[in-house]
């Protein structure tokens, strides 16, 4: 989320919010040494119980109410009740999550939820600290600091057989994601980006490496 700095939002409680991001970084780094049977018996049930907790925040006064007095500092604007019923950046992390085991190749599970992690999280605070020219609303500082952090992630990412042309895909799919995540598109950025990045690298594997077997790793 690369937004220019607004003064309803404290910085520090993005950096809270952000710190509780990357503890998602454990969901491609788990999926990695697992079977996606394993992987989805667990994200399955979580991403139920917290879409179903999420739904009656937004539906059940009582339970909104115990929601809004311990956690709602950390929702945004938006995904408060008075401003729209929105579900909350958790609950879009694991539907994502459960999207993207159910559909992709675990190699590209790991690289695209791995930058959807870091570098949503480069861009969120970079773009609010230093962000200073301004487009749909977020910054080319954000936009630069998700796809230099992306690059990163890349390179440390599994591959099937580790050659140039996997490092040039997973690039590729960087600079998609940096441009979803800049566009303003009407979809969480949770769900955009590793799906778009998921799609533009699978799209890219079968028309430049047809003969590489991206279910190798699961």
């Amino acid at each position: 989320m690369n937004v220019l700095p607004n003064v309803e939002e404290s910085y520090t409680v993005e950096v809270m919010r952000k710190a509780i991001h990357l503890s998602s970084l454990s969901i491609p780094i788990v999926y990695f040494f697992v079977d996606r049977f394993v992987a989805l018996s667990v994200l399955l049930p979580l991403t139920f119980a917290f879409t179903l907790s999420d739904v009656l925040r937004l539906y059940h006064k009582p339970t909104g109410r115990v929601y809004e007095r311990y956690l709602g500092f950390l929702l945004r604007r938006h995904e408060r009740n008075d401003h729209g019923r929105r579900l909350n950046g958790a609950t879009y992390v694991l539907l994502s999550a459960s999207i993207c085991v159910l559909f992709f190749p675990k190699v590209i599970v790991v690289t695209a939820f791995a930058i959807l992690i870091v570098s949503d999280s480069a861009a969120a605070l970079i773009g609010r600290r230093f962000g200073r020219h301004r487009f749909f609303g977020k910054s080319f500082e954000g936009a630069g600091a998700f796809f230099f952090t992306a690059v990163v992630v890349v390179f440390i990412a599994p591959k099937v057989l580790y050659i140039p042309a996997e490092y040039l895909i997973g690039i590729g799919g960087a600079l998609f994601g940096a441009i979803v995540e800049s566009s303003p598109l009407p979809v969480d950025d949770n769900l955009s980006i590793p799906i778009a990045i998921g799609a533009i690298m699978w799209g890219c594997y079968a028309l430049f490496l047809p003969a590489v077997n991206v279910f190798a790793l699961g």
